[in-house]
């Protein structure tokens, strides 16, 4: 079947234009002056409205923690 009130390519490209992706804005840290993406904590410091959020330091211990686990199981495994 043809349509019969077929629209023409600019008239679809017409209403697609409000159809694109904008940027993500990305703001500056106050305490370390990282990028980081608004009303989140800095990934890097792990503050947010200048309180600490997200303990950074426990972090890396526990992922070093882990890693150091899995390494030794790695060893057993291979024996």
């Amino acid at each position: 079947m043809v349509i019969r009130m077929r629209h023409t390519r600019s008239h679809t490209g017409l209403r697609r234009s409000h159809h694109a992706l904008k940027a993500t804005g990305v703001s500056k840290c106050e305490n370390c002056g990282s990028a980081r993406l608004p009303h989140q904590a800095c990934p890097k410091c792990g503050k947010y409205k200048g309180r600490i959020a997200i303990d950074i330091a426990a972090k890396t211990i526990k992922a070093q923690k882990k890693a150091k686990t899995k390494g030794e199981a790695a060893k057993e495994k291979s024996k």
